[in-house]
């Protein structure tokens, strides 16, 4: 199985479907995988083969070595999109994740002010007040809603502990449209049993809490690596599209990455 364990704390910078020329902040260990999520379409493999045994990077080596790698780029003439939280699991199970964003925004203002800031999140965490708080200050706060259907949940994005698929929209809808909403689909099968999101039946529950949410944009997007759990393939360009449609009808700003 190939999959991808990048760097730490900073990669890249690397071409983004979604966000552009992409600096990427890696705040989990170099070695291996850290998530609250172990979803069955992860580029990072399953967490249980992919233990680390390095301890997480600290605030000071994040700092220290994010500005390393942005006087690099500018003395190369190297000019970022976007600075994006990403990398092996969930950035924001950082304890440290609030004042690492106060860093980077400082950072980015000194070396390349135009440039964005994005943190991709699986949203597991967004109930907690400094994790809230500091999402509210990125330019791009990206968050994971796959379905509202509990047992999809369950058999695909795989929580390590307790998830209400309710209390994390009550959480979303907290953002006031400050927020853009990241979905994967796909279909297939896993175990024995079938994976596939692109229906109505999943469709229409999950576009009725999108637009309760309200976020300043949807992005739909599909698989694009080898996959951890063999028997999935990519949603359709089609049905992609056919999303955004449905998106747009209700007055939802959506874009699809193929």
């Amino acid at each position: 199985m190939s999959t991808i364990i990048y760097p730490s704390p900073v990669f890249g910078p690397v071409h983004s479907r979604r966000l552009g020329i992409s600096l990427g902040i890696n705040l989990l260990p170099a070695d291996g995988k850290v998530c609250s999520f172990d979803c069955i379409y992860c580029e990072c493999g399953f967490n249980a083969e992919r233990r680390p045994r390095l301890p997480l990077p600290s605030r000071e080596e994040v700092r220290v070595k994010l500005e390393e790698k942005l006087k690099s780029m500018r003395q190369d003439g190297i000019v970022p999109d976007v600075l994006t939280f990403a990398g092996n699991g969930e950035p924001t199970c950082h304890p440290q994740f609030s004042a690492i964003i106060d860093d980077t925004i400082a950072l980015r203002d000194r070396y390349f002010p135009a440039a964005k800031i994005s943190v991709l999140s699986n949203s597991t965490f967004i109930g907690r007040e400094g994790v809230f708080q500091a999402l509210c200050k990125v330019d791009n706060n990206i968050l994971k809603l796959d379905t509202v259907d509990p047992d999809y949940i369950c058999r695909v994005d795989r929580p390590a502990g307790r998830y209400d698929v309710e209390e994390i929209i009550r959480h979303l809808k907290a953002f006031r449209g400050r927020l853009i909403i990241q979905t994967m689909f796909m279909k297939g099968v896993f175990e024995g049993k079938e994976v596939d999101n692109t229906s109505d039946t999943y469709l229409l529950p999950w576009i009725k809490a999108v637009k309760e949410i309200s976020p300043r944009e949807v992005m739909v997007y599909t698989i694009d690596r080898e996959t951890p759990g063999h028997g999935l393939c990519k949603a359709s360009r089609e049905e992609l599209d056919r999303i955004v449609c449905l998106l747009e009808a209700e007055g939802i700003p959506a874009m699809a990455s193929y």
